[in-house]
Formats: structure tokens, C-alpha cells, sequence
């Protein structure tokens, strides 16, 4: 019996966001800009939190893995979409298309765990006050971040070495500014079930069940604050988690529409623009949501500022 000749493709065109040719250089600076307000409002955050005695509580030690995460997120995801909106698409290897696959699924599973591990930190705070302390040790702490870090690892590779493991026989063409699941097993001349499978059940273990356990706690949380008498203690209360369940209805509202939400009919570009809630909007917003919510945040960013200065004018008297 003869075996099938399968050319494997080993370059693949990416096609980006296909903006118009007159607004090029402004779709470009806009992103350029993007990036630098993520780096820098992430890299802040992180600063803040490193040298704030009064930020060493676990929910800051938890903004500080999430804004890790958010860093190695835009960073796998925006030099991509810069390199497209300037020419116009680019060609990539194949393996590089795995490799930057592998990142993107690695941080973005280590986004939804890190969002449900903060969750249950406010619902300790808000549900287990008088507990908080024994419950949320930094020992506790550290074993759960690195549980969300190795699964997260995990995911990236699991993911890839199946798909690696698959035929490409064609067409070499990705209309998407970054290498996703569905975009790739579309080039993909083998059966992709087992893939499929594979990709549903990390789907429920990392997405889906800590979906439901945010969506639970916030039920108790929500229970509990309108439990409290006063509507000052209440606004106090709910002013802790406000900012977590933002990110966490941008986050996984956008999550939805992409991944679970049917495409049939749904135009490329959309399916692109709601990709970029998750992958670029989230960790920018990130950043901002949390340092004009927090008081403790602003007022250690101001301290900082404050010796800064004093350091200088004490430099040139």
C-alpha cells in the first residue's frame, strides 16, 4: 500500500489586523503606545509592591503575579500585531507559530487562575474576616502561585505537542494578528479530534471550574456585604472587590463571546476585535483599574514619588 507524500508547510502567513493603508502609522503608534502604558503601568505595580512594607498583604503578592502575567501576555501578543500593522502581514516559521502558541495558552491559563486565586482572597477578606489572618498565610500563599504557574507551564505544553505532532498541508494563510488554537488545526490536514479533546478538558480544569468558583464566591461575597447594616460599611466592603470583578467580567465576558459564543456568521474582523479585549485591552486596563481604585497603591506610589524628589533637591543644596 502506498503512503500518502504530505508537503508540510513550514511558513505561515500572517495576515494581523488589516487596517487601511491611510491610517497605517496611527493604528501603529496607537498600539506602540499600548504597549508602553502596559509595560510601564505592570512594571509599576510590581515596584510598588516590591519595596511597600504597607503593599506586603497577600492580595498585593497576588496583583504582583498578575501583572507578571500580564507583562509575558503583551509581550507574546503586541509585537506580533506591530510587526503585521506595519507590513501588512508577515511570513513566520512553523515552529515559531508553536512556540508563541505555547506562550499565549500558558498565559492566558495563568490569567484565570491567578484572577481566581485573587478572588478567593477577597472572599477570605470579606466572607472570614476575623480568619483571614490564618487562612491567607504567605506560606498558603506561595504554594498556591506555584501551583498556578506549573499548571499554566503544563498547559502550554500540552497543548503544543499534540498539535506539533499533526500534518500541515495547507493553505499557509492565518487571517488573525496571533497564532490561536482554531486559526492553526485550520491549516491541518489530519484528524484534529484527539487535539480537540485534549484542549477541552484543560478548557474545564483551567477556565470553566474557575469560572464557576469566582462566579460562586462573588455570590457569598455579595451575600455578605448587603448582610452589613450601614451603606457606608457597605460601599467600604464592596470597594475591596470592585476592582477584581471588573477585570474579571472584561476578562471573561470577552472569553466567552470568542471561545463560546457560535461563529457562524460571525465576521473575521469581529472575532479580531474581541480577541483583543482579552489579549491586549485586559492586561492595559489591568493596571489602571487597579491603582485609581486602590488608596493603598496610589498612596505608596506617592511616597515613592515623594522620596524621589527629596533625594534630588537634597542632591543640589
Amino acid at each position: 500500500m502506498e503512503e500518502k507524500n504530505v508537503s508540510r508547510i513550514t511558513k505561515i502567513h500572517l495576515l494581523g489586523l488589516q487596517t487601511p493603508h491611510s491610517i497605517t502609522f496611527l493604528i501603529f503608534f496607537l498600539f506602540l503606545l499600548i504597549y508602553f502604558v502596559t509595560i510601564c503601568g505592570n512594571l509599576l505595580i510590581i515596584r510598588l509592591v516590591s519595596y511597600s512594607k504597607s503593599l506586603h498583604s497577600p492580595m498585593y503578592f497576588f496583583l504582583f503575579q498578575l501583572s507578571l502575567s500580564d507583562i509575558l501576555l503583551v509581550t507574546d501578543i503586541l509585537p506580533n500585531i506591530l510587526h503585521t500593522v506595519l507590513m501588512k502581514g508577515i511570513i513566520i516559521s512553523f515552529s515559531d507559530c508553536i512556540t508563541q502558541f505555547s506562550f499565549f495558552s500558558a498565559s492566558e491559563g495563568l490569567e484565570c487562575l491567578l484572577l481566581t486565586v485573587m478572588c478567593y482572597d477577597r472572599y477570605v477578606a470579606i466572607c472570614k474576616p476575623l480568619h483571614y489572618t490564618l487562612l491567607m498565610n504567605f506560606q498558603l500563599c506561595w504554594v498556591m502561585i506555584i501551583t498556578c504557574w506549573v499548571l499554566s507551564l503544563l498547559v502550554g505544553l500540552i497543548t503544543t505537542l499534540p498539535i506539533s505532532q499533526l500534518d500541515f498541508c495547507g493553505p499557509d494563510i492565518i487571517n488573525h494578528f496571533f497564532f490561536d488554537l482554531d486559526p492553526i488545526l485550520h491549516l491541518s490536514c489530519s484528524d484534529a479530534a484527539n487535539v480537540l479533546l485534549e484542549v477541552a478538558i484543560l478548557n474545564v480544569i483551567v477556565v470553566v471550574i474557575p469560572f464557576f468558583i469566582i462566579i460562586i464566591s462573588y455570590v457569598y461575597i455579595i451575600i455578605t456585604i448587603f448582610n452589613i447594616p450601614s451603606i457606608t460599611g457597605r460601599q467600604k466592603v464592596f470597594s475591596t472587590c470592585s476592582s477584581h470583578l471588573t477585570v474579571v467580567c472584561i476578562y471573561y465576558g470577552s472569553i466567552v463571546c470568542v471561545y463560546l459564543v457560535p461563529h457562524r456568521g460571525q465576521s473575521g474582523n469581529i472575532t479580531k476585535f474581541l480577541s483583543l479585549l482579552y489579549t491586549v485591552v485586559t492586561p492595559l486596563m489591568n493596571p489602571i483599574i487597579y491603582s485609581l481604585r486602590n488608596k493603598d497603591l496610589k498612596d505608596a506610589a506617592a511616597k515613592i514619588v515623594n522620596h524621589c524628589l527629596h533625594s534630588h533637591i537634597s542632591k543640589f543644596t
